[in-house]
């Protein structure tokens, strides 16, 4: 890997790609510690320890959402205006007309993405500044103004340099930010960790427990990412004027799960936004029972928790992977499959093929989910590098490693994968 790496960095345009990915992520970790003027941060981080989806936004944000900088709300707001536009472009048939367009429909999607992202956002503002409105030093319309539009302004920025790295950099910039908070909180983590032995919470037996777990779960995430399933693929021979196309044997690969992390991230965000919006209203009895009802650690925080994350891969599985259009392309060049005729019933073929993997799939990334809360209940450890934590880690990491090595093999270098 280090020998690639080397090698990487010899091709110019791959370092220049690499330098930026860098520059912009020391970017967003120095913005993680420019405070929002007029507030007090010691006050936000007591309100923070009372809130679980303010927590999870803490390790998105690497530290940046308790400590209430610029970047507090990190690139949450982007996340859930991605989840709108997706699920609106099945139901606005101009907008699924654009997701068919190619890259002009996904250029126009992505404006409206940008446009939901910066409304979001200043609604996720006004209603942390509301939140937090005892933490606020100025108090008044101003004092919150100004909180509004730091906040916002933050993640618009955020947003800027994560679509720069898609663009100019090496991998999902949005992903990449997100990788780039929670890796940055890990020395913290162990820290905390050899407090715990320390002081006798726990011991280093229940510590090399969770080290095997967390061994355990990268081995099962990569193996899971790399995992597909090849379904052949036949091409007949063509004459196109004196010259034979065709009569090649190749296949269609099938991811077991496509939809990668997305799934986790979209679940947690909404299953915790009842619990942390009730949070702001302590005094009001349906507002603490529906914190009891889903707090985290729960029956029922998991078992909803789990059913979330099933339903989001397969929605974003089918968002992202469509038998129709694949039937029609391998038929409109005289591709089939041996044994299926083509057009529908092949379609409907790989159709069934894709809903049974992303079954085993979604179930593994709704397990390695729920095990952290397991493990901390055997272990006592209280740490928040958990499943999540791996599986946006990971499958993030894997992603970049792939497209660096895309770019190796476009000039013709021995990459990582083998």
């Amino acid at each position: 890997m280090l020998d690639a790496l080397r090698n990487a960095w010899k091709i110019p345009d791959l370092r220049k790609r690499l330098q930026f990915t860098l520059l912009m992520l020391v970017i967003f970790r120095i913005g993680a510690f420019v405070p929002v003027p007029g507030m007090n941060p010691e006050a936000v981080k007591q309100l923070i320890e009372k809130g679980a989806l303010l927590g999870f936004f803490d390790i998105i944000a690497g530290g940046a959402f308790k400590q209430f900088s610029v970047f507090a709300m990190s690139i949450t707001p982007y996340i859930n205006a991605s989840i709108i536009v997706q699920l609106l472009t099945i139901i606005i048939p101009k907008w699924e007309e654009l997701a068919k367009e190619g890259e002009a429909g996904r250029k126009e999607l992505a404006k409206y993405t940008r446009y939901g992202t910066v409304i979001l956002g200043l609604i996720q503002a006004v209603g942390l500044a509301i939140g937090f409105r005892s933490a606020l030093v100025y108090k008044g319309f101003f004092g919150s103004l100004i909180v509004v539009i730091s906040l916002t302004a933050g993640t618009a920025f955020l947003m800027w340099v994560g679509e720069q790295i898609t663009d100019k950099g090496i991998g999902n910039g949005i992903s990449l930010l997100i990788f780039a908070g929670i890796v940055s909180r890990l020395p913290s983590g162990i820290y905390q960790v050899f407090q715990y032995v320390r002081v006798g919470t726990t011991n280093i037996f229940m510590v090399l427990i969770f080290a095997v777990f967390a061994v355990a779960v990268i081995v099962g995430v990569v193996a899971v990412q790399q995992a597909e399933r090849r379904v052949p693929v036949q091409y007949a021979k063509r004459v196109v004027g004196r010259r034979v196309y065709g009569g090649q044997s190749t296949h269609i690969p099938m991811k077991l799960n496509a939809a990668g992390v997305i799934p986790v991230i979209f679940a947690m965000s909404i299953l915790l936004t009842p619990s942390t919006i009730a949070g702001f209203f302590p005094n009001s009895r349906v507002a603490v029972s529906i914190a009891n009802a889903i707090k985290p650690g729960g029956w029922v925080y998991a078992t909803l928790y789990a059913a979330l994350i099933v339903f989001f891969t397969y929605f974003y599985t089918a968002v992202t992977f469509n038998p129709a259009d694949i039937a029609e392309n391998m038929k409109k060049y005289g591709g089939f499959i041996p044994g299926m005729r083509p057009g529908k019933p092949t379609a409907e073929y790989l159709d069934k093929i894709m809903s049974r993997i992303t079954l085993i799939g979604a179930l593994f990334l709704a397990a390695i989910a729920i095990l952290p809360y397991i493990i901390t209940g055997v272990t006592a450890l209280n740490i928040y590098f958990g499943g999540t934590a791996l599986l946006i880690v990971v499958g993030v990491a894997l992603e970049t490693m792939k497209l660096i090595e895309a770019q190796m093999i476009m000039r013709h270098y021995e990459g990582f994968l083998k």
